[in-house]
């Protein structure tokens, strides 16, 4: 007969609770370290476990003090079926089921793994009688002992032990579904935790800003920071060359990043790009105010209009240091060709 489901205590409740907390917490942790590219967050998934185990292991000393303190019951066994398992070395697992008989309860049925040597397993057979033992209280812990005391190998080998049915079985009570229910819990809230900690480097982009733009159109102006380049982008229905547009991109840019220390700027219909040079080099570099952003429209419009490119045709305006003066130069490009006009300086 299988044992009973039975009802588990506040205290296996929260230790399951806990598994589950850190199984999730270090499966996530693994996963955000790698993402954020944070070595000790990464290394969190190893320490996690580990620590856990450790407190598992000290809070279990007192448990198996007493489990080892209870005498356990000796009886006889006979093989009722036996199944060996592979192995790489030279013990084999044997699957056995025995009837067990007990000399004051009745006889059940278990099921037990024994590890036999390659060279002793022609000794095991169905209808043998063995020496086992088992927790009087937890039969499903049923192990055969292998070299047993002279009396009981003596008893072994002269009785006969009765057959008892499978409906006998023994088995470990199950946990049943509240347990399983305190672990998924558990192992959800400890990746949240994890999740809510380090939200800002998961979700979060590398700098965004938005300014609304000063038109009356409905787009927005969209200033985009990383390492060593700058970009202001406008809406679909707006453009640089719009009056005073170039002049607010530049400003809404300037007033996010440092903008003294440009290499080289670059104006398109919808996007200004800016890329800065490095703090320890020689390279000329300009303020971006410098910019003459209210002569651009016109050198555009010049260059457009002076040079036959075919069409479409494409449009992009260079601001550059070379080597001392500010050089401004408009590029259109068609399926002519390309052609440019330069900014006189001044």
């Amino acid at each position: 007969m299988s044992a009973a489901p039975t009802h588990l205590g506040p205290v296996a409740l929260a230790r399951g609770f806990l598994t589950g907390g850190v199984v999730g917490a270090a499966l996530c942790a693994g996963v955000t370290g790698v993402v954020i590219e944070s070595v000790p967050v990464f290394l969190a998934c190893v320490g996690l476990p580990l620590g856990y185990g450790l407190l598992l292991y000290v809070a279990g000393i007192p448990r198996r003090a007493r489990e080892a303190a209870v005498v356990p019951r000796v009886a006889l066994a006979r093989i009722e079926s036996l199944r060996a398992g592979g192995t790489e070395t030279g013990d084999v697992p044997l699957t056995l089921v025995l009837t067990v008989a007990p000399e004051a309860a009745p006889s059940f049925r278990v099921e037990a793994t024994h590890h036999v040597n390659l060279v002793n397993l022609p000794r095991y057979r169905v209808g043998d009688v063995l020496v086992v033992e088992y927790p009087p209280e937890q039969p499903w812990r049923t192990e055969v002992v292998p070299h047993p005391a002279e009396e009981w190998a003596r008893r072994a080998a002269e009785t006969a032990v009765q057959f008892a049915p499978g409906s006998t079985l023994v088995q470990r009570p199950a946990e049943g579904c509240g347990f399983s229910v305190v672990v998924f819990l558990g192992l959800l809230l400890g990746a949240a935790a994890v999740l809510g900690l380090f939200r800002a480097e998961l979700f979060s982009p590398e700098s965004v800003a938005e300014q609304p733009a000063s038109s009356t159109e409905s787009s927005s102006t969209t200033v985009t920071s990383a390492s060593g380049a700058a970009t202001i982008t406008v809406g679909p229905e707006q453009s640089l060359l719009d009056a005073g547009a170039l002049r607010r991109a530049i400003d809404a840019l300037a007033g996010g990043v440092d903008g003294s220390q440009v290499l080289t700027a670059v104006v398109e219909e919808h996007r200004l790009s800016v890329v800065f040079a490095p703090a320890d080099s020689a390279v000329p570099r300009f303020d971006l105010r410098e910019v003459p952003a209210d002569r651009i429209p016109d050198l555009v419009a010049r260059a457009t209009g002076t040079h036959d490119v075919g069409s479409p045709r494409t449009w992009q305006v260079t601001i550059v240091r070379l080597p001392a003066a500010l050089t401004v130069r408009a590029t259109v490009t068609g399926p002519g060709g390309s052609a440019s006009v330069a900014l006189p300086p001044g």
